[in-house]
């Protein structure tokens, strides 16, 4: 065996050896799948479902399985959509509506629906106007939060065919036409009015109650000091009767004539200048009651 021989067999041996590694190489490329952790892959065989890959290291059989959809499960936001509206009660609106939604099941959307997107839109255009169909005007402004899951509970039940979880629906802005402007604004300001015409009568009913309380809390108290008085002008008569019982109608007399004398020098005290006339009698009292103090000593 000469050398060339030698030579030529070990370099077809290495060929041979080679060519095994690079395809072991290529068959293990093929057949090892890394997912990142927003990603899940459909694995098609033969043009039919064979599997999805979850995010990590999958193996599949190489030449035979293919990754066919490579789906985002990332949450998604649909592009801002205006849908016009008519209320129960005639009125058009313009409603401006956000959707979040996710991919839960990449197998049913794929197969199932084209534009995803486009079909969600319409979806949820048509469970608006359906929505919003069954409300009035004010309804629709006061039960907005009720709107909004009302209107994510059908989406989700319309969507749920597709694999897709809608995780938010928003209602942006309800807009009217400048006509049912301007009459909500008429309304609004008769509104303003009249509860303030409620307001002042409500507090002027408040004023008449509180001088009707203040009016009978004077008159509590006034027939409280009558009845002090009457009181002490009781009092005041059982010790005079008492003391004419116990002596006499002197003491009558004296009382009679102490009044006559308190009752002239309040005379004597008015104010300015006056002139005053008494009887002739006056200082026949000033006598009497002296006369009765020197007796009752």
């Amino acid at each position: 065996m000469d050398i060339e021989a030698v030579l030529a067999e070990f370099s077809s041996s290495n060929i041979v050896i080679l060519l095994l590694a690079v395809l072991v190489f290529v068959i293990v490329l093929l057949g090892v799948r890394i997912v990142p952790q927003s990603e899940k892959h459909v694995v098609e065989r033969f043009g039919r479902l064979r599997s999805v890959l979850g995010p990590g290291i999958n193996l599949i059989v190489p030449f035979l399985d293919r990754v066919r959809h490579k789906i985002s499960i990332l949450e998604r936001q649909l592009p801002n959509a205006k849908q016009d509206a008519i209320t129960t009660d005639n009125v058009l609106v313009q409603v401006e509506t956000s959707v979040f939604y996710r991919i839960l099941e990449p197998e049913k959307t794929v197969y199932r629906i084209r534009d995803v997107d486009g079909a969600i839109a319409t979806t949820v255009a048509g469970i608006v106007r359906a929505q919003i169909g069954k409300m009035e005007l004010d309804e629709v402004q006061s039960n907005r939060s009720q709107l909004i899951s009302q209107i994510k509970n059908s989406v989700e039940d319309a969507v749920d065919d597709w694999g897709i979880e809608v995780t938010r629906a928003e209602i942006l802005d309800v807009n009217l036409d400048q006509a049912t402007r301007d009459a909500m604004l008429q309304q609004l300001n008769a509104e303003r009015a009249r509860r303030a015409q409620v307001t002042e009568a409500e507090g002027e009913r408040r004023s008449v109650e509180l001088q009707a309380d203040a009016e009978l809390y004077a008159a509590e108290q006034a027939a409280k000091a009558r009845r002090v008085s009457a009181e002490a002008e009781a009092y005041a008569t059982e010790v005079v009767a008492k003391a004419i019982k116990e002596h006499g109608i002197e003491a009558a007399q004296y009382q009679v004539a102490l009044k006559q004398v308190e009752a002239l020098v309040k005379v004597g005290e008015g104010a300015g200048k006056q002139t005053v006339l008494l009887p002739a009698n006056v200082l026949d009292a000033f006598g009497d009651a002296f006369q009765m103090l020197k007796g009752s000593k």
